[in-house]
């Protein structure tokens, strides 16, 4: 704690020793999916298609509303096979303020990641900041639903549209969500789900690919199978991104409880907003439209360092103290990671909103493990620390 910190001592004290985790796994009924695990091992039908796998995917396409989903087994494998699919290459816009993976994706395959700056709002790509930074190598956009919202979408696409460019999405934080009524899943060329174990739904590992472009999805499903079409008949290029049939089981009755899973995230969402409104020093992030569909999957706060008593490092260490284990997503951002901050150092002068965002970002454990008391201790943890 630092000297703005009231101290340790004037802080409430939380008195149960389990741990709260952000994204600790959600788990469904465990019969049900005790009794799928043994109907595979029986069957001793474990991975490559089989028919767990199949019905995963099929049900997957019903619940968004989309023509085709490609189950695999993680989703930074799915951003990769879908990038190699769309023939991106040269330079691609993301925003820094994500997940490592989604610039990963691309330095993998030798495409250069060019960092735009957010909305900071949403903390979402901004479209005109995106549209700025297009040269004559530049091939695509990757825009990344966050917090259970949906980025500009639209605005994303004009972009894309004016220049010819392909747009992805990661939505990795997204299942579940809806825009303007139309479920994540259907926009841009294609969108990439995660299915971690740390994601609401989850298949212990595992991810998806949802587009509506038939072709586009059979060269991404010939690509998760090293490219075999047929037993022996390899015709393109391709890896191994197959998911295997107990993380489908997992799918499948995750699936099932779904509507409990988001009724429970909003809960505890709900729960929070009212326990940390009127805190100047604390922005808690609420822009859910209630007229669409939410995973209510995070819990986001911004701390105003200059505000609070205790900085938002102190609160987060205070937290840890307490066996509550809240992250500063998306800390220190992309831009400030290797290999990126030595191939372009520049960039992060390029980013004030994303540099000044990740300083004060803390997200906070939600899901079926947490209960309202430790909601409310969390908000009256918060208050303290900050000095409101």
């Amino acid at each position: 704690m630092t000297e703005r910190d009231p101290g340790a001592g004037s802080l409430p004290q939380r008195a149960s020793s389990e741990k709260l985790h952000v994204g600790r796994p959600n788990i469904g009924n465990r019969e049900r999916l005790m009794a799928r695990i043994g109907d595979l091992l029986d069957r001793r039908w474990l991975t490559n298609a089989g028919p767990y796998v199949l019905e995963l995917e099929a049900r997957l396409a019903e619940y968004l509303g989309v023509k085709h989903v490609i189950a695999t087994c993680n989703a930074t494998v799915a951003l990769e096979i879908a990038i190699k699919a769309l023939g991106l290459e040269g330079e691609v816009i993301v925003p820094s303020f994500t997940f490592v993976a989604t610039a990963h994706a691309l330095q993998w395959q030798g495409i250069t990641p060019v960092f735009g700056e957010i909305d900071p709002r949403t903390h979402m790509l901004d479209p005109e900041h995106a549209e700025m930074l297009i040269t004559p190598r530049t091939t695509g956009i990757v825009g990344v639903h966050l917090w259970g919202d949906t980025c500009d979408v639209d605005g994303l696409q004009a972009v894309a549209d004016r220049h010819g460019l392909t747009l992805l999405f990661d939505a990795a934080h997204a299942f579940g969500c809806s825009r303007k009524g139309t479920m994540v899943g259907n926009f841009g060329a294609a969108e990439v789900f995660s299915f971690h174990a740390t994601k609401f739904f989850n298949t212990f590992e595992g991810g998806a690919i949802a587009t509506n472009d038939g072709s586009l999805a059979q060269k991404m499903r010939l690509m998760k199978n090293f490219g075999f079409s047929g037993y022996d008949n390899v015709v393109s290029v391709g890896t191994n991104g197959k998911m295997s049939e107990i993380s489908a089981a997992m799918g499948l009755t995750s699936l099932e409880s779904i509507d409990e899973l988001i009724a429970v995230n909003r809960r505890n969402y709900l729960r929070y907003r009212d326990g940390l409104e009127g805190m100047p020093a604390v922005r808690f992030l609420d822009h859910h439209d209630e007229r669409e569909r939410s995973n209510f999957q995070y819990i986001v706060v911004e701390i105003d360092n200059a505000l609070a008593s205790a900085s938002r490092d102190d609160i987060m260490n205070g937290l840890w103290g307490q066996n509550v284990l809240a992250r500063r997503y998306f800390y220190p951002g992309v831009h400030n990671m290797e290999p990126y901050r030595t191939l372009a150092p520049h960039q992060r002068m390029l980013l004030p909103r994303t540099e000044a965002l990740v300083q004060r970002t803390l997200v906070l454990p939600t899901g079926t493990a947490v209960t309202d008391d430790d909601v409310d201790f969390i908000c009256r943890f918060i208050r303290a620390a900050v000095g409101a």
